[in-house]
């Protein structure tokens, strides 16, 4: 019988300043495709979206700070 190797999907890496860089034009420009192709469902949605981001910044910022003080 052969032994199989699980897959991990997610591992832990770091990425250096600059693939972080990339890595947010990309998200920034896909974002911006997307709001520019489905404007009026966007649109139409602002609110939820600004309290999405608003939720998911302040997370962000809180396990930012939480680890720098650690």
């Amino acid at each position: 019988m052969e032994v199989r190797e699980t897959m991990k999907l997610f591992k832990s890496y770091t990425l250096t300043w600059w693939q972080i860089g990339i890595l947010k034009l990309a998200l920034l420009a896909a974002g911006t495709a997307i709001g520019a192709y489905w404007h009026g469902f966007f649109g139409a949605n602002l609110m939820a979206l600004v309290v999405i981001a608003v939720v998911a910044s302040a997370y962000v910022a809180y396990v930012t700070l939480k680890r720098s003080t650690e």
